[in-house]
């Protein structure tokens, strides 16, 4: 038997409490850092530890790979490395248009859904989830066959399109159901107070995941080959599958009790009308949509303006979603701050609204100077002023929402926003094509067809100005509705 003389024996036990004392103290920092530092990280509870939520939120992280890799990184690839025409290009990636309107029919169904088990949200997502990776999984080939590459150069020009459309409108179709529901369950799980700080920490792991693809797309399409497409699509399409099945990983309870429980649900038309009684619903809601299409028009021909205007090579350009990502992170941590203080977020939002007439004013600018450095400024500036711009008004539908519409409000939201983008990218991929090729004084022939898009976001920015100067008088009144004045 070994012999530890006491000393050793009192040194040994000093050591294992130290160890233990530093071990509290370093989680007890990280977990303080991260309350501190996260944005909307203060929501977590002892029942919704901020793991829980970060575990959920993969499911955004997934959304917004998608986000990258179909307005930022695909745009590019298909209209300079594939030669297909802008206007296709913005018509395939407007597709998900078709099924932004059902978004409030989704959270609608998701909010008085009924099931054996008593789940609401999960199946939902799940469904979501399999669309996604059914039009990832063809949407390579798809593409090369729309493009004419290779063998494929005689294929039926109806195969092409049609088997391209398929394959976004099922990503697109999943994206949104995948978002509205994943949102709304985020909102399940937490008190009805802490339901719009919820909402934008989903929407922070958003704008990361965006960050996160973009630069792991531009490092592998930096040297670009149709095989190396087919694999970043391949793989984001298992990548979704994934993370989406360890984020929804008992995170909803079933209840049986509410499986067996026989109640009247509403009406879908009766609900809108609910919805639309509140005070400046309506208003609310045009100003989201003029100022998602101005700070969307872009996103078809940011890209490829950086390409042919600036020289910039396939990485470079994909760099410029991580960078108007990051804008966006930085602008939903200072409307977190901001907000939680008091603020109003329709006061937030117009202040997004005018970094964005300055960006897009800036990166007309550096066409004249072939400037690469302002465009890269200019972009992290419109990211910027699109996060504050999209987190107030968020928290403003949000504050507005009757407490049993949390899914409708969410879908309401979603449909706008999404509807305005899909319109605003076609719109964007037309004024391109219609003005290539043509020259003006002042301008060189390869920045021509993409000024007009930048001055037409200015102007729809400077629409969402007109349209929200109702709102904000009405902080002025004394019964002035929640959503425009800080709590």
């Amino acid at each position: 038997m070994e012999c530890v003389s006491p000393v050793a024996r009192r040194h040994a036990t000093l050591g294992q409490w130290s160890m233990s004392r530093i071990r509290r103290f370093s989680v007890n920092k990280i977990a303080g850092m991260g309350t501190r530092f996260l944005p909307f990280a203060d929501v977590a509870s002892e029942n919704v530890p901020l793991s829980r939520l970060l575990r959920l939120s993969m499911f955004q992280v997934t959304v917004g790979m998608a986000l990258v890799l179909l307005v930022g990184t695909l745009n590019r690839v298909m209209i300079v490395e594939l030669k297909v025409s802008a206007t296709l290009v913005g018509v395939m990636i407007s597709l998900p248009l078709v099924f932004a309107p059902l978004r409030m029919l989704i959270g609608f169904k998701s909010d008085t859904h009924r099931s054996a088990l008593g789940l609401r949200r999960v199946p939902y997502i799940i469904k979501g989830t399999m669309l996604q990776f059914g039009g990832f999984a063809v949407m390579p080939f798809a593409l090369l066959v729309l493009s004419g590459y290779g063998e494929s150069y005689d294929a039926p020009i109806w195969l092409g399109h049609g088997s391209a459309a398929l394959a976004f409108l099922l990503v697109g179709a999943g994206l949104h159901m995948v978002q509205t529901v994943g949102l709304a369950l985020a909102t399940d799980l937490v008190p009805e107070e802490d339901h719009p700080n919820v909402v934008g920490l989903m929407y922070v792991m958003l704008l990361v995941g965006m960050i996160v693809s973009a630069v792991v797309f531009g490092k592998l399409l930096d040297n670009y080959s149709p095989g190396r497409l087919i694999q970043c699509i391949q793989g984001a399409a298992v990548i979704t599958i994934v993370l989406n099945g360890i984020a929804l990983w008992k995170q909803e309870a079933m209840d049986r009790v509410r499986a067996c429980t026989v109640v009247k649900q509403p009406k879908f038309g009766e609900s809108i009308a609910k919805l639309m009684q509140g005070n400046g619903t309506i208003r609310l809601l045009v100003l989201i949509g003029l100022g998602t299409a101005g700070f969307g028009m872009s996103d078809v021909v940011l890209e490829p303006y950086g390409g042919q205007v600036l020289a910039m090579t396939v990485g470079e350009t994909t760099w410029l979603t991580a960078i108007m990502a990051g804008g966006g992170l930085f602008g939903f941590a200072l409307a977190s701050y901001t907000l939680s203080r008091g603020a109003s977020p329709v006061r937030l939002a117009t202040f997004g609204v005018i970094c964005g007439v300055v960006a897009f004013l800036s990166i007309i600018w550096s066409a004249h100077l072939l400037a690469a450095g302002l465009f890269m400024v200019a972009v992290l500036l419109a990211g910027f002023g699109g996060g504050l711009f999209s987190h107030g008004t968020l928290t403003a539908t949000m504050r507005s929402a009757p407490r049993d519409q949390i899914g409708l409000s969410l879908g309401a939201w979603g449909a706008v926003q999404a509807t305005s983008a899909g319109l605003a990218v076609v719109i964007g991929g037309i004024i391109r094509d219609v003005f290539n090729g043509a020259s003006a004084a002042g301008l060189s022939a390869a920045s021509l067809p993409y000024v007009p898009v930048f001055a037409l976001e200015v102007a729809l920015l400077l629409a969402a100005l007109i349209a929200v100067l109702p709102l904000l008088k009405e902080k002025t009144r004394p019964d002035a509705p929640e959503i425009y004045a800080g709590e």
